[in-house]
């Protein structure tokens, strides 16, 4: 369910009901589905490419040399050690994949790139030229970067972090070569048949008799900003042509459709039908292993092999897990083959998907064999309304319930590449307005929680950096990222030209992370007192957010303040069943704040409701661990 849809259904409960200020109890949350882990895993995702950068020129579409670049070897063990004392426990490697770049590295055997067919100077991470190997800018000697990718996989691993690369099953760029691919196999589309629109085993879909033409330009854009290319001609040999990235049949795709790639043929007919053997019915609750075994003798669509080889390769040197880009345009039935294999391999191999469908959820999840989702649609978006100032709180509780059985699936956050920064003036204008939405984000549920690099210190994205517009920080160009590379300091990796303020919300997310990664409540039983307190508490609103957290050790209650201008003062309530479930009786209880704030207050039992007097700051949140 969407937000607007949320919002809509949280009116209509008003509305019933007939009144203004009361709102009517939502049943509580239970137990969540728990995957085995003993703690939280928090994933912390960075662009390879601007994480070391320390280059301030940030010039529109500048080069390389210009604006610089960073590589591999700018994770040191001390930047690693920083990374894992954060509260860390996975680093998701963006854009290492060889993707399209117009940097000239012929002289190492590659060849150029053509900015018709290139987003940005730099290139989209998405549209990967061959997948056998790494992004050259990425490495101090592009001969041997394969070498010093391998050598930061065993660097995280010493320092505790596991490593997420990405997959991106759905395209690969329009001029994808494959120069690195074993001896043994193929490139993608090495032995297709281009004389039709489809064939199962072709790797690509054609567009016969047609020859592809670069889009036509719109909004004053022009390839590197019109700067100076020897291939930027207007031209791209592709005959016949392919079918582009997201779907697009024309020959001459349009200038927002993913023109810098071509699709990939999973055995889906340019009809919509399947190609290959679908899973019964009941596939849904089996194991890995039955999956595993389902496909074993069968014929399935090259693609698949190609893309299981992959995965293994990049297994083979360490990598311990995958986000698979858009994940919801490749057929389910694939993952169930793609996952089965990997954890045939690994089983504790950490699988990420971009999905964004709700009704797909459940799907991927148990069909598809994947550990985890984007809570995109669901929190992400309720949260993002909240913390603008234009959306309630108590959608939240809703969002929950809802994806109940699920929840435990479904990663949590609050940036990524693909999404505004909190602090820019699109978004929330306001790094501090995530404070609360980030102690909701990373303790709600059991599922893991991700940040991206420069969010802990408020990086507000708000760089033009060429193809990439302010918000976001651009994936498609060289650009420095000012606030991180504060942290940065010249390599120093102490954050000693952050500001006092800066450095304050590193601090809360240290600690906020720190504490996730430890707590067994978090691995444990959720349920909603929000609307409890909606009912029954005097000066507790719409802006406030409230629940617990317990597992046999541990008990937290959790109050978040949204409002950017109010304090709050009231009476928090523990309703008697839960009172009833944490084994509680009537008396005097610490409730010992945990967020690092040395804050404690009393909770008294009194006829098996438990009451804490609660003053909230605007922004603030409370994670209090209540004990005898």
């Amino acid at each position: 369910m969407n937000t607007v849809a949320i919002y809509c259904k949280m009116l209509a409960i008003l509305f019933l009901l007939g009144c203004k200020n009361e709102i009517k109890e939502m049943p509580n949350s239970t137990v969540p589905k728990q995957g085995g882990e003993k703690h939280k895993e928090v994933v912390y995702q960075v662009f390879t490419r601007l994480f070391g950068n320390t280059n301030t020129t940030n010039k529109p579409w500048g080069t390389l040399t210009e604006n610089g670049v960073g590589k591999f070897n700018d994770f040191t063990d001390k930047a690693l050690d920083e990374i894992k004392d954060l509260g860390i426990t996975y680093v998701w490697y963006t854009g290492v994949p060889h993707h399209a770049v117009i940097t000239d590295y012929t002289q190492y055997g590659i060849s150029v790139d053509d900015p018709d067919v290139v987003k940005g100077r730099a290139g989209s991470p998405y549209a990967v030229k061959d997948y056998y190997n790494v992004n050259p800018d990425l490495a101090e000697n592009p001969k041997d970067r394969l070498a010093e990718f391998k050598a930061l996989i065993d660097r995280s691993h010493k320092a505790g972090l596991k490593v997420l690369i990405d997959i991106v099953p759905n395209h690969v760029a329009r001029n994808y070569e494959g120069s690195s691919t074993p001896e043994g196999a193929e490139p993608f589309g090495a032995s297709d048949d281009s004389s039709v629109d489809y064939h199962r085993d072709n790797n690509f879909y054609y567009i016969p008799n047609e020859t592809f033409k670069v889009p036509e330009w719109e909004n004053g854009y022009l390839p590197l900003g019109n700067g100076m290319h020897p291939f930027s001609d207007g031209k791209f040999k592709e005959d016949p042509a392919k079918w582009t990235g997201n779907g697009s049949r024309l020959a001459q795709p349009n200038f927002d459709d993913w023109y810098e790639t071509v699709k990939i043929n999973y055995g889906v007919r340019p009809n919509g039908s399947l190609d290959f053997e679908t899973l019964p019915e009941d596939f849904g609750h089996k194991d890995h292993k039955a999956h595993f075994e389902f496909w074993e003798g069968k014929k399935v669509p090259n693609s698949w092999e190609k893309f299981r080889d992959i995965a293994l390769y990049w297994m083979a040197l360490g990598v311990d897990g995958f986000r698979f880009d858009m994940a919801e345009m490749v057929p389910v039935e694939f993952w169930s083959y793609m996952n089965s294999s990997i954890k045939m391999k690994n089983p504790k191999a950490f699988l990420l998907a971009e999905v964004y469908n709700p009704d797909l959820y459940r799907d991927f999840i148990h069909r598809g064999k994947m550990d985890y989702l984007y809570d995109k649609v669901e929190l992400y978006d309720s949260l993002k309304h909240i913390m603008q100032g234009h959306g309630w709180t108590d959608h939240i509780p809703v969002v929950q319930k809802g994806l109940l059985d699920i929840e435990h699936h479904m990663l949590h956050f609050l940036e990524n590449h693909d999404e505004q920064r909190i602090a820019s003036p699109e978004f929330a204008g306001d790094a501090k307005k995530g404070k609360p939405a980030m102690v909701v984000s990373a303790t709600i549920g059991t599922s893991p929680t991700m940040i991206y690099f420069g969010q802990e210190v408020g990086e507000p994205g708000a760089e033009n950096a060429g193809f990439g517009q302010p918000s976001r920080t651009s994936i498609f160009d060289y650009i420095g990222v000012p606030h991180h590379q504060r942290w940065v300091n010249d390599k120093k990796f102490d954050g000693g030209r952050l500001s006092a303020e800066e450095r304050e919300l590193r601090d809360f997310y240290k600690r906020l992370l720190n504490f996730t990664v430890k707590s067994s409540a978090l691995m444990g039983a959720y349920e909603d007192i929000h609307y409890y307190n909606r009912d029954h508490t005097v000066n507790y609103n719409h802006r406030v957010l409230s629940y617990v957290r317990w597992s046999t050790e541990e008990k937290l209650i959790v109050v978040s303040n949204f409002d950017a201008q109010e304090n709050y003062s009231f009476e928090l309530k523990v309703p008697k069943e839960i009172i009833t479930k944490w084994g509680l009786k009537d008396g005097s209880y610490k409730a010992t704040d945990q967020l690092g704030e040395e804050i404690e207050i009393i909770m008294t039992v009194v006829e098996g409701t438990g009451k804490l007097n609660v003053s909230i700051s605007a922004l603030e949140s409370f994670i209090f661990r209540v004990t005898p």
